[in-house]
């Protein structure tokens, strides 16, 4: 099977993941990199070989020679580049979040004609135990599915060593904080392993921003989330109660389980030791039996290899990758419902 002529725009430390991910392929071959800072992508390029560099994304779509593209730049300059690799027949992989908002992603959804297009929110979704908890739910075990929970909370560390990335709380720059930072991630995995079989249609949200104390882990004039919670009621009554915050003023803290009318299964969604993930089933005789429906330790190199090299397989094979613009405008269009919820301070409808 012939390789595909892969281009990378955006040679920060998540471009140098998908670079890495792409070398170890042999489905994959990188003709291209761009980056605005000529020694990131001199340093990519060198590294691995890689024949070309450009300096701006728009030049390197411009290379006759590249057949799908991956775009690792921050999320303000992704969109206008998906049109534009769209327009020359370009197939493309985004970085999470998939846009600034739903608006947008339906614009590529439109623009994107036969091409391959998908979203790396589905990264945590390629660990082995994904897959294990994916079979389980669709097995009916769980029952009805009635409540999804997920509680992920950062304590806040020390004051960093260096400046902080000035994109990764800036709304201007990446659409907003912690949830297109890490919300992509939790709701993505949850509505994949669940089969995207929940139709999200009402939303009840608050959002906060860095306390001041915390003021030092931010770029200056950072104006994003760093916590949220959210009530995301679904068609059939089931409901997705979540959580996500960083810098907290308190211990870290992971809760995730759903549970179903016949039993709850406690899962984690992160690469970790010995994960465990048990099934606590209703027993009509001794009320509670449980088991262990996984148990291992992963690689976490799958989390960076599975969406480049998942995209370029999808290519050859002629399917959707793992998360289709489709199932990534489900994950925008809750989000956005999360900010819209929290600024009015009342429900907002899908």
């Amino acid at each position: 099977m012939e390789p595909v002529a892969l281009g990378i725009i955006g040679c920060g430390v998540i471009g140098r993941h998908h670079m890495a991910a792409a070398s170890r392929s042999p489905l994959i071959r990188v003709a291209a990199v761009a980056d605005l800072i000529e020694t990131k992508a001199r340093a990519v390029a060198d590294q691995y070989g890689v024949p070309k560099r450009y300096g701006a994304g728009a030049d390197l779509l411009e290379d006759r020679e590249i057949e799908a593209v991956v775009l690792a730049l921050p999320a303000v300059g992704r969109f206008p580049l998906a049109l534009k690799a769209f327009s020359r027949g370009i197939h493309v992989l985004t970085e999470k979040p998939v846009a600034m908002n739903a608006g947008q992603v339906a614009q590529m959804i439109a623009a994107r004609g036969g091409l391959v297009a998908g979203c790396c929110s589905s990264r945590y979704r390629f660990l082995p135990s994904a897959q294990a908890v994916t079979e389980f739910i669709a097995t009916g075990a769980l029952g009805e599915l009635r409540v999804i929970r997920a509680r992920n909370l950062t304590a806040a560390g020390a004051p960093p060593a260096a400046p902080p990335p000035t994109w990764r709380l800036r709304r201007r720059e990446n659409g907003g904080g912690i949830l297109m930072n890490w919300g992509c991630y939790d709701l993505d995995y949850l509505l994949g392993v669940t089969g995207w079989s929940l139709k999200p249609q009402l939303v009840l949200a608050q959002t906060w921003t860095l306390p001041a104390h915390y003021a030092s882990r931010a770029a200056p004039d950072s104006d994003a989330e760093t916590h949220l919670a959210a009530l995301i009621r679904c068609a059939g009554g089931a409901v997705i109660t979540y959580e996500r915050g960083e810098f907290m003023a308190g211990r870290a803290d992971s809760a995730w389980e759903i549970a179903g009318s016949h039993g709850t299964l406690r899962l984690r969604m992160v690469n970790e030791k010995d994960k465990v993930i048990t099934f606590d089933a209703a027993d009509s005789e001794r009320g509670v039996v449980s088991s262990v429906v996984w148990q291992g330790e992963e690689d976490a190199s799958r989390v960076h290899d599975g969406p480049v090299q998942d995209f370029c397989a999808a290519i050859r094979e002629g399917r959707p990758p793992k998360t289709s613009l489709e199932q990534a405008l489900v994950v925008q269009q809750i989000s956005d419902a999360i900010y819209r919820s929290a600024e009015l301070g009342q429900a907002v409808e899908l």
